[in-house]
């Protein structure tokens, strides 16, 4: 009973009624607008449930999850009694009792359904689902943790040394945790340990000089990574359907893993630099790890077997096209069938299943379902039209674009606590505007920077679930925060747009 009334209780808690009733006042307010005759009906019934959408997402007035079921339920309803026009073509040529749909014809709610679920059907939901197990997989052997206290038993008692060790646990991390929130929680909880071993308070500058650090160099490698974060998979996704290019984890690595070794290092610098710590040293922090490290014991045969599987999927996964034509979602499952494999696995169903983030798997599904639908609708390409269409944006020079947008993109990132739920509104907007600006070979390489940008989650605890989750640990205030992303923000967008005249240009990307 204590269990449900707690339970009852944090729903009761992320219900926000006032949001919630102006998602839908927005979404009646879009549909009664007049029908721009450049935009199909069902083009306007999309771009309402973006706009409910965004709503949702931005105030948080109800769950990720219930939003995601919310949306389906819209997408079925809404395009299900719109007329289908002249949208047959991009709809895949819809049937009803063996005909095919065209003008006046609603276009039905099985139909509407099919692509409300959409997304659920692509590689994009397999691998972030493969991917959800392997981080499981992580936290059931604690083989994270191991790898995180064994580079923080080589760095000493020394502060800049330490902060050096949690930016790099946080790279290790991304290549076998594809998990940016399971990899905060590994590294996090040690820092905590060493930092009141050394006796400091809560509030200190070194407890939120470390946590700060260890959470942003989570961020900055969920760029340099394709399969360290969802939203990365959101874009390929996308990427892949609407313009024939899938990237695969090598060319990702290629691309972006330069910026986040560079942005690494800027790390370190402002780190030290905004929230200098009062000490040099943290006398007993390598023993309190040594410790931790002797309680986990010798490395068990499970933790042997999920190190062996982990660099195959690191190899394989680095070697797409080039040395194999398997993809990462292929290799992945093939992992995760292997995980899950009794006697030479690591773990079973009843230790996945209280685990695994089911509602994750449904926002991303959904996502993908309304990225999908914005795109077949024409809803994206409008919109794309109308928003950055009077900016003047075509003609210039494509990295002056980039530099435009990308800034357009930090912003609006401000209010959205999900990069996933961001990827899935914008990414398509994008695709689109590279139809209006007519960028040709440059089409991928400006929709793949973009995304990178997405990822720019470092203003702001409420940005991203790390960081949200550093935040509760109460060692550093909102300014702190702000006091570090500022600048690391600046650096960061300058080296894009440098990259973008430089490094990705020599690449071939634009």
């Amino acid at each position: 009973m204590a269990t449900t009334s707690a339970s009852k209780k944090k729903e009761g808690a992320t219900f926000k009624p006032l949001w919630f009733i102006l998602s839908f006042v927005a979404l009646i307010a879009v549909l009664l607008m007049p029908t721009p005759a450049s935009l199909p009906f069902m083009g306007k019934a999309a771009l309402a449930i973006l706009a409910f959408a965004v709503i949702l997402w931005v105030t948080e007035a109800v769950t990720y999850p219930v939003s995601a079921t919310i949306i389906v339920g819209l997408i079925i309803l809404l395009l299900g009694f719109s007329p289908v026009q002249n949208l047959t073509q991009a709809l895949g040529n819809p049937q009803s009792g063996g005909a095919v749909l065209k003008g006046d014809d609603l276009f039905g709610t099985g139909n509407a359904l099919k692509l409300a679920f959409s997304g659920f059907s692509t590689s994009a939901v397999a691998l972030v689902a493969a991917a959800l197990f392997l981080a499981t997989a992580m936290q059931v052997t604690n083989l994270h943790k191991r790898l995180a206290l064994l580079v923080l038993s080589f760095v000493g008692n020394k502060t800049k040394n330490i902060v050096i060790g949690a930016i790099l646990v946080s790279i290790i991390l991304a290549f076998f945790v594809p998990s940016a929130t399971a990899r905060a929680g590994a590294v996090v909880p040690i820092l905590l340990g060493m930092i009141a071993a050394f006796g400091a308070a809560k509030n200190s500058k070194l407890a939120a000089l470390l946590i700060i650090t260890a959470v942003q160099a989570v961020s900055i490698w969920n760029i340099g990574i394709k399969t360290a974060a969802a939203q990365n998979i959101v874009a390929i996704n996308f990427i892949n359907d609407q313009l024939g290019h899938d990237v695969s984890w090598g060319e990702w690595f290629l691309y972006a893993a330069p910026w986040s070794i560079i942005m690494s290092i800027v790390l370190y610098f402002v780190m030290l630099k905004v929230i200098p710590p009062e000490q040099d040293a943290i006398e007993g922090g390598t023993e309190l790890v040594k410790q931790q490290l002797a309680e986990l014991g010798p490395v068990k045969p499970t933790e042997w077997r999920l190190i062996i599987i982990s660099l195959l999927l690191l190899v394989f996964w680095s070697t797409e096209k080039v040395l194999h034509p398997i993809d990462s979602s292929s290799i992945t499952l093939i992992a995760l069938a292997i995980m899950l494999t009794p006697k030479i696995g690591v773990m079973n169903w009843k230790e996945v299943e209280s685990r695994i983030p089911w509602g994750t798997i449904i926002v991303f599904g959904v996502g993908i379902s309304l990225g999908n639908v914005l795109l077949k609708t024409t809803a994206a390409q409008w919109l794309s039209d109308q928003t950055f269409g009077l900016m003047g944006l075509k003609g210039m020079p494509i990295v002056a674009t980039i530099a435009l947008i990308s800034l357009f993109n930090i912003l609006i990132h401000l209010g959205f606590a999900s990069a996933t739920s961001l990827a899935s509104a914008l990414i398509p907007v994008f695709i689109s505007l590279t139809s209006t600006l007519s960028l040709g070979d440059n089409a991928i390489g400006f929709v793949l920077i973009q995304q990178f940008v997405i990822s720019f989650g470092f203003l702001l605890p409420v940005s991203s679930p790390q960081s949200m989750l550093a935040y509760g640990t109460e060692t550093f205030t909102v300014k702190d925060f702000l006091k570090a992303g500022i600048p690391i923000t600046i650096v960061g967008y300058i080296l894009v747009v440098i990259m973008s005249m430089t490094y990705w240009k020599w690449l071939g990307l634009l």
